[in-house]
């Protein structure tokens, strides 16, 4: 039998409209936290629940047209015994990543946390009766790791969730939606993360594309309350728009900012006033696939993460959870080696933004100060010319070895590198010295208390 409902947010949630009346303005503490998410660069997505158990993405019940209360049954049967916190965070530490994003309910609206307003979660439904997100949070919090919490807007169990694109291909009680209802359960939820998991870094809302755009959310007042809880604690949402007041970065999903090559970025511009994040699969899914191995090879997946941080961007790389609570072979195999690389370079884009070049064809640039790092991915000359006068530039040497490289002048704004043999490795740095700290960065955002502007 379901919780009695409890409504814990009413006081919370009257009223907070105002807040945004005159337009959202971040707390400090907000302002500090964006930027403290930009100089992390890296962090690891999980998508893991009871869609695990099928193996067949997360996307299962969907796919393959399963009655909710059927669906429901598979938490009778989920027993994660291998389930380690410490474990998983130190694999993801090595690797490099700062921060963990989780998804606490996805959209067959399983929650895998202990919730009061709900029966349908990790310790109620489940013989398995421990709390998943208390333990990766107290563990995120011994090793200094940022926990990021994924929640979908939509629902295929709860039938007070106003059918949606998705739901309606789905067997569902006819009458029963109830949006004030639905509203308050979501509140109610957010609420108990915000106020039993810790100091959260973010909220990663997802499903809004369910419904046509003009559908109201009432994302104002579900914002206000997150903010009042926790001010330092950022929200993105994943809904393929222009960013909405009270957000405080923007999500950009399996592609890099600027890019719509899998479809879902269609007119969504950059912002230039929020931080990025590309949230990327290393193979084909989201969800566990037991016949998913289309692996990303560990070098892709480190170009990937150089060039999100030259398009001053976070990378969000993804891994399915086996139901018994393992990562993937495959999906360790590459961490390890992800995690050789940013030991050695992790400096190049830790702390960075992205450089006073733009992207070229042959890679990108990251800067801090004075110290311009030029990220060579794809060359096939000993040669390199970058659109960067002499003039500014003190002195250049490779990242490896220290050694020092001759300049040569080409046209006016342009400088020629010559490098010491046509570039190999997975990415080939050069380190530059500039003469003065440019006098602006292509997007990269000045943040101060009460507004947010471009450095210039």
């Amino acid at each position: 039998m379901r919780k009695t409902f409890i409504t814990i947010l009413a006081a919370l949630t009257l009223g907070t409209s105002h807040i945004y009346a005159q337009g959202y303005q971040p707390a400090p503490e907000n302002l500090q936290a964006r930027k403290e998410f930009q100089d992390m660069k890296f962090g690891i997505f999980l998508h893991w629940g009871i869609y695990s158990m099928l193996a067949d993405g997360e996307w299962v019940q969907h796919s393959k047209r399963i009655d909710r209360n059927e669906y429901s049954k598979l938490a009778g049967g989920f027993y994660p015994s291998h389930f380690n916190a410490h474990e998983w965070v130190k694999a993801f530490k090595d690797a490099g990543a700062k921060y963990i994003t989780i998804t606490s309910r996805h959209h067959d609206g399983f929650s895998m946390f202990d919730s009061k307003v709900t029966d349908y979660d990790i310790i109620d439904a489940t013989p398995f009766k421990r709390d998943i997100l208390k333990e990766l949070a107290d563990e995120c919090d011994r090793q200094g790791i940022k926990l990021h919490i994924y929640y979908s807007h939509m629902d295929w169990y709860r039938p007070d969730y106003p059918l949606g694109d998705t739901s309606k291909a789905l067997p569902q009680p006819e009458g029963s939606a109830d949006w004030n209802s639905y509203f308050n359960f979501m509140n109610a939820q957010l609420t108990e993360i915000l106020t039993n998991y810790g100091k959260i870094g973010a909220i990663w809302f997802d499903g809004m594309w369910d419904h046509p755009k003009d559908f109201d959310w009432q994302l104002d007042e579900q914002y206000a309350l997150i903010h009042r809880l926790q001010p330092a604690c950022l929200i993105g949402n994943n809904h393929h728009m222009a960013p909405h007041d009270g957000e405080d970065f923007q999500l950009f999903e399996q592609d890099l900012p600027g890019e719509n090559s899998a479809g879902f970025s269609a007119g969504q511009e950059v912002s230039d006033m929020l931080p990025l994040e590309s949230c990327q699969t290393m193979n084909n899914t989201w969800g566990y696939n037991i016949t998913d191995k289309s692996y990303k090879p560990a070098d892709e997946l480190i170009r990937r993460l150089v060039k999100s941080a030259g398009m001053n961007s976070n990378l969000l790389l993804n891994i399915g959870p086996r139901p018994d609570g393992q990562l993937p072979d495959e999906a360790m195999a590459r961490l390890q080696e992800i995690g050789k690389w940013t030991k050695r370079y992790g400096k190049t884009i830790y702390g960075t933004r992205g450089g006073l070049i733009k992207p070229q064809p042959w890679g990108v640039t990251t800067q801090k100060d004075n110290t311009l790092y030029v990220h060579i991915l794809d060359l096939k000359d000993k040669s390199l010319t970058i659109p960067l006068s002499p003039k500014k530039i003190k002195s250049a040497r490779m990242y490896d070895d220290g050694s020092k490289l001759k300049l040569q002048k080409h046209g006016n704004d342009s400088t020629v590198i010559n490098l010491p043999a046509v570039p190999q490795s997975i990415d080939t740095i050069v380190e530059i010295m500039l003469k003065k700290q440019p006098s602006r960065l292509w997007l990269q955002p000045r943040i101060s208390a009460g507004n947010i502007a471009l450095h210039r």
